[in-house]
């Protein structure tokens, strides 16, 4: 990290990723709440509000912990370095947590394979092969054009994992290292945080699903529990490459 030897009291470290934590839930209900906007009238109106909604906590996010950190050089590539975003050792920090977070799908990739090879021999080998790979070829850029004007590939490609990882990981755990704590204790804080950031899904199965309190909650605990898991690896794969890519590929492909 580039900071000038200094560091930040530990309560003042956890008290701002638990600020940035909530004003990254509560932003998101800020059209309604706050500007006193109509409800959305359709379901691409609701999602741009809360990319843009994202987007501004994000922000907010990197200034705010830009400030706090010591910092001993405000060059931009020094401050998007603390952030891991970075083009030294790029191919390292992208090559090698995706064969590491490939091993979790090794069955299915296994299996997939098999299936592929299988196939291929009930067809007669390479030219039904190649024709099927043609085909699957020339269907891809209007795959592209249609997932490009779909709000949820937006979302689930392009606006939750660059803003969810640049403030949970990329502002927290340098926050976090350069207050004192251990790595390992750092690893474990960020996806709690992470975690209770989504206790706002609670809210809306309950309400506006009209889920039972118990089903609401058995489907809220599960989605917690998972994020503590994948929250607590992607900031170990954070600490260990130091590139923000590395973060995005990993929420992009265990998606």
């Amino acid at each position: 990290m580039a900071t000038d030897g200094e560091s930040i009291s530990m309560s003042v470290a956890v008290a701002a990723c638990v600020a940035m934590a909530v004003f990254y839930v509560l932003i998101l209900y800020a059209p309604t709440v706050i500007l006193r906007l109509p409800s959305a009238s359709s379901h691409t109106e609701f999602m741009i509000r809360r990319f843009i909604c994202a987007a501004i906590c994000t922000v907010a996010s990197l200034v705010f912990t830009a400030f706090i950190l010591p910092i001993k050089s405000w060059e931009a590539s020094v401050i998007l370095g603390v952030y891991g975003i970075r083009t030294d050792h790029l191919w390292q920090g992208v090559v090698y947590p995706l064969l590491l977070t490939s091993l979790i799908y090794a069955s299915s990739l296994v299996l997939k394979l098999l299936f592929f090879l299988e196939s291929w021999k009930e067809n007669g080998g390479g030219c039904s092969s190649f024709n099927h790979i043609s085909s699957f070829v020339q269907t891809i850029p209007a795959s592209v054009l249609t997932g490009a004007s779909n709000v949820s590939v937006w979302r689930n490609f392009i606006v939750a994992p660059v803003t969810e990882e640049l403030v949970f990981r990329a502002c927290m755990i340098p926050l976090l290292l350069c207050a004192g704590f251990r790595i390992y204790t750092a690893i474990f804080l960020c996806p709690v945080l992470f975690s209770l950031a989504h206790l706002n899904h609670f809210r809306e199965m309950y309400i506006r699903h009209n889920r039972s309190y118990l089903r609401a909650s058995l489907i809220v605990g599960l989605q917690l529990g998972y994020t503590v898991i994948f929250g607590a690896y992607a900031s170990f794969l954070f600490i260990r490459t130091g590139t923000f890519l590395a973060l995005y590929k990993l929420h992009v492909t265990t998606f």
